[in-house]
């Protein structure tokens, strides 16, 4: 029988062996006392099963609170599997089953999920991205390099006017990409509307002018019917490029954007340290990134190296890279989506954030990085190219910068960041 099998980090006052049957009988046939329906059959074929166990260590406290208590707490990791059969291929109930009441049993004093396993079998009732790296590039008329990127800025209390006139700006300037911000979608002051009709109008004549093709995230996050109502709005005026926060509208809110899209969705995962900044409780990006990309995320944010956010630098690596490994253990479409660096971004980073990937398929998106040149935001364009460019020929930056007056000026401009470890295999 096909299984799925999810990887856990947990923590146990009764040890990791009874955390995890904890686990097992919780998300599966079983409750907090026997049943007479819960047969020895029924749980051959429906229940739980512990694949492996492996102790890492133990400490004379709990990591979290904890209402069963012991006098050591043994930690280590767990990989427990269950039937399809119990969920089918339908992704809120496999995510109920493998994140679901486990979080809050009194036998565990943390839990992570850190890993999910899932077999080529999902591919045929969830879509995945339905333009990916490739396809975003074909769609602005082919590119070489990574896509340059910025946000509107600041985040929210410009009007429709001063968002198409900062478009304009960098349009101009040679942007390939541009975002709202995640905190920008339908409020009073900028409705979607206007910023969609303000904004295409401007881009629209970028390319007829220049035939130049700048793909523009719009944050169309809102309840479904109304999503649905905003891609038709998208399309009336030529825009191509959803963009959904994907925790706030959950993987059906972005299931139901993918069925309904002929455009690239752009997903940001505004919110994501809730489940990422504790190493005693949560859920990792391997595991949130592979659903997403099965409900249909053609970009995913994972933040930036050496960013204003709390990530280690190997953990962002390692997100970057998650993005566009396959999805499934057994074959199938590997449904490759699109990672994108933000926070902080700069012209020292996109020469790592191209070897951690050992390609030129992600958006690098810098706000002040661009905005912020000396000599204007074309040249803050010119220089995260010039960057690129030297990172794709192998040649380190400040010698590239000798014959390059615009990554010059930007290496006098910003600091050099310093940068994690970031292993490269």
């Amino acid at each position: 029988m096909t299984r799925v099998t999810a990887t856990y980090e947990i923590e146990s006052p009764a040890g990791i062996a009874r955390g995890a049957e904890a686990i097992a009988g919780e998300q599966s046939t079983g409750t907090f006392g026997n049943v007479p329906l819960e047969t020895d059959a029924l749980r051959a074929r429906h229940g739980a099963r512990i694949e492996e166990l492996t102790v890492t260590g133990t400490s004379d406290r709990p990591a979290l609170p904890c209402r069963t208590t012991g006098d050591s707490y043994e930690r280590g990791v767990a990989r427990i599997s269950w039937p399809i059969e119990n969920f089918g291929t339908q992704l809120p109930t496999l995510l109920a089953t493998v994140a679901g009441n486990l979080f809050e049993l009194a036998d565990l004093s943390a839990v992570r999920l850190t890993d999910l396993d899932l077999p080529k079998v999902f591919a045929a009732t969830n879509p995945g991205p339905q333009f990916g790296a490739r396809g975003t590039k074909q769609a602005i008329g082919g590119h070489d390099g990574p896509l340059i990127g910025t946000i509107i800025k600041p985040c929210v209390g410009l009007t429709p006017e001063a968002t198409a006139e900062l478009v304009r700006e960098m349009a101009e300037a040679g942007i390939d990409f541009i975002k709202d911000d995640e905190l920008q979608a339908n409020g009073p002051h900028n409705p979607l509307a206007a910023r969609v009709a303000a904004v295409q109008r401007v881009l629209n004549d970028h390319e007829d002018k220049t035939g130049r093709r700048v793909i523009y995230a719009y944050n169309i996050t809102d309840e479904i019917d109304q999503m649905w109502r905003n891609l038709d709005l998208l399309a009336e005026h030529g825009a191509f490029c959803p963009m959904v926060c994907v925790n706030a509208v959950g993987l059906s809110g972005l299931r139901a954007v993918r069925e309904r899209s002929p455009f690239m969705i752009h997903g940001h995962r505004a919110g994501w340290g809730l489940y990422s900044r504790s190493p005693d409780i949560g859920i990792s990006f391997q595991v949130w990134q592979k659903l997403w990309r099965l409900a249909g995320a053609d970009h995913l944010h994972v933040n930036g190296l050496a960013s204003k956010f709390t990530e280690e630098d190997r953990i962002v690596a390692s997100s970057a890279r998650s993005v566009q490994a396959p999805v499934f253990t057994d074959g199938g479409p590997e449904y490759v989506a699109m990672p994108v660096y933000s926070s902080a971004q700069t012209i020292w980073q996109i020469a790592p954030a191209q070897a951690v990937l050992g390609n030129d398929d992600f958006i690098y998106c810098a706000g002040g990085g661009i905005q912020g040149h000396p000599d204007g935001p074309g040249a803050g364009v010119t220089a995260l190219r010039q960057a690129a460019d030297a990172a794709r020929d192998g040649i380190p930056v400040d010698r590239y910068a000798d014959t390059h007056r615009a990554l010059r000026v930007a290496m006098e401009t910003y600091k050099r960041p310093i940068l994690g470890e970031i292993p490269l295999d």
